[in-house]
């Protein structure tokens, strides 16, 4: 029976694209690259900071990743939240769910997840958030999924992963969960949804 429900954060809960894009390219901009091409805003939205900065800063031997490492942390995240658009039915969704089951959240974020939960007030609605600062690697090793279901007791059989990019199709399984394809039909994904209220006619989701 499901009992744990684990979600992706950009995305998912929010199309961050235009957020990523806008924050990369003001790193590039800022050290007097050029910016993002297609397949580096791609490789952005699915990767952690990190292989990010060293993804879209490849080309500039001359440029020490640790002064823009550097520069990133002490940037001011906020400025950058208005480009994020939360799924209109997230919160309807979570209302729905969060007295039958435990939730929590497996992202790629680092330190901006909190802010991002704070300002938008969906902090209290998750028992366990692991981002790439936090957990022992990053998605898509399976050491944050572990960790949470390690935090709610929980095997894996009584979890389900919401993702949307091939990371969290491999993330989910690493471990053997199953996982819920958002907007994405080409993954390779137990179910398949457009929105969060889809998600409550799937057969897990049932049992209750």
């Amino acid at each position: 029976m499901l009992k744990l429900v684990i979600f992706d954060c950009d995305g998912v809960m929010f199309d961050s694209k235009q957020c990523n894009i806008e924050y990369y390219n003001h790193l590039l901009r800022h050290f007097g690259q050029p910016a993002m091409n297609a397949e580096e805003i791609n490789h952005v939205h699915m990767h952690n900071v990190m292989d990010s900065v060293g993804h879209i800063f490849r080309h500039c031997p001359e440029l020490s990743l640790s002064s823009v490492h550097d520069y990133r942390t002490n940037l001011d995240y906020t400025s950058f939240l208005k480009f994020m658009h939360m799924e209109e039915d997230l919160i309807e969704f979570l209302e729905t769910i969060q007295h039958s089951y435990s939730l929590a959240i497996s992202t790629n974020r680092t330190n901006t997840m909190e802010t991002v939960l704070e300002i938008y007030g969906l902090e209290h609605y998750f028992g366990k958030v692991m981002t790439a600062s936090n957990a022992s690697r990053p998605k898509p090793a399976p050491d944050a999924l572990l960790e949470i279901l390690d935090f709610f007791h929980c095997q894996v059989d009584e979890a389900i992963y919401i993702g949307d990019s091939i990371i969290d199709e491999q993330h989910a399984r690493s471990c053997g969960m199953k996982l819920i394809g958002f907007k994405n039909p080409a993954l390779q994904a137990d179910f398949h949804v457009n929105n969060f209220l889809e998600i409550l006619t799937l057969p897990p989701f049932q049992s209750r």
